[in-house]
């Protein structure tokens, strides 16, 4: 645990974005639960579940033990992240539609779309390996939280979210392929991601539906 400890305070890319995403997406999920009401063992279920899932699914992916079962700093961060959504409960009405919330939501996908690619590219897979597994890190715990929480996985919708790790994915690769550095492509990958985001919150960019096309026909 001192060692990951270390490894965030120095800087190394991957454990940065990977505390911030937990912490984000611990937050964001737990919120979520909050709204429906759940008790607190299921607020923490689902926190966590947000928080972990898509990187366990990255992990697994690479033929490798999920981080989250390796250190207790995972553990502890995004049982941070869970506390942090019950304070903000305790102090905001409704802190699942609050700014910091959609904000933290933004961040959480910007961070794991980086720790994906990044986990990604040091296994040697293609480019489409790179943006799927980018991807897949960044939108997989949403959409098992909102599994827990009995409805349609909303990343399977129309709102512009995945997609937006799907750029910073296809960011980090090219960055990457130009010859920048790991934390120039890192910072690529978020800054792309969590951009797209934050301009698909702000003017509801949604992607078109079957439906939605087929009407353009008449």
């Amino acid at each position: 645990m001192t060692r990951d400890l270390i490894a965030v305070l120095f800087g190394d890319p991957f454990a940065v974005m990977n505390t911030i995403g937990l912490v984000a997406f611990a937050l964001v999920g737990s919120s979520k639960a909050i709204r429906e009401r759940f008790d607190l063992f299921g607020i923490a279920v689902v926190g966590l579940a947000m928080a972990f899932a898509g990187g366990m699914t990255r992990d697994i992916f690479v033929a490798r033990v999920p981080l989250a079962l390796q250190s207790p700093l995972e553990i502890a961060l995004g049982l941070l992240g869970v506390g942090l959504a019950i304070a903000l409960s305790i102090v905001l009405k409704s802190p699942d539609e609050h700014p910091i919330t959609l904000v933290s939501d933004a961040i959480g996908l910007a961070a794991f779309a980086t720790t994906g690619a990044i986990v990604a590219t040091e296994t040697g897979v293609s480019a489409f390996g790179v943006v799927a597994i980018a991807t897949i890190n960044a939108a997989g715990g949403g959409a098992v939280a909102d599994i827990l929480l009995d409805r349609s996985p909303f990343i399977l919708l129309e709102d512009f979210y995945a997609s937006c790790a799907v750029l910073g994915g296809s960011a980090y690769w090219l960055a990457e392929t130009v010859g920048a550095t790991e934390g120039t492509a890192a910072a690529a990958c978020a800054a792309v991601t969590l951009a797209t985001r934050l301009v698909a919150v702000s003017y509801d960019w949604r992607l078109p539906t079957a439906q939605k096309l087929g009407s353009l026909r008449n």
